[in-house]
């Protein structure tokens, strides 16, 4: 393709872009067809059911937790931040807090449950139990601090998930089959 025949091109695809921003804007307005000189007209196809189209992008289930976690990240962003930002010990007895808020959460027992206890598990929240760090409670103020034993506990925690995830060694040869 020459140069002369991309110039064309981009020049016809310029066109067709600004015809079809032009039908966005203004969709209750019916253009007529562009006349082709060199083609006959085709005959009008006819219309896919809505059914039929896909959407642009496909959706996945999201996991329930995913919902509830985001909920409490929008009402209480300083106990949970969102992620690239570390995770803060949280209080002692929060679940307690938060259930006086479910009703204007929109949130029952069970969801309430299952956020903190996701929330609590794993490598982020368990770096951030450091022995004498602060915890904090729903507004993100200073409730208490991480005790030595809630530190140990974690480090226990991560070191035991390391362990369960990292490859099996491979067995070593036993001395009869060595002999041989």
């Amino acid at each position: 393709m020459g140069f002369e025949q991309l110039a064309g091109l981009k020049e016809q695809l310029a066109k067709q872009a600004a015809s079809n921003a032009a039908k966005k804007k203004a969709p209750h307005v019916r253009r007529p067809a562009p006349a082709a000189a060199s083609k006959p007209a085709e005959p009008a196809k006819s219309a896919k059911p809505a059914k039929s189209a896909k959407p642009a992008v496909p959706s996945k289930p999201v996991d329930p937790v995913v919902h509830t976690i985001g909920k409490l990240q929008k009402r209480f962003p300083l106990a949970f931040p969102k992620n690239p930002a570390p995770k803060v010990p949280l209080k002692v007895g929060i679940f307690e807090d938060l259930m006086k808020h479910a009703e204007e959460l929109k949130l029952n027992e069970k969801e309430l449950r299952s956020a903190i206890k996701v929330w609590c598990r794993g490598n982020r929240y368990w770096t951030c139990l450091v022995q004498g760090a602060p915890r904090i409670d729903l507004a993100g103020e200073k409730a208490g601090e991480v005790t030595t034993a809630d530190a140990e506990r974690a480090v226990y925690l991560e070191t035991n998930r390391l362990a369960r995830s990292a490859p099996a060694p491979a067995p070593a040869p036993k001395a009869a089959e060595a002999a041989e």
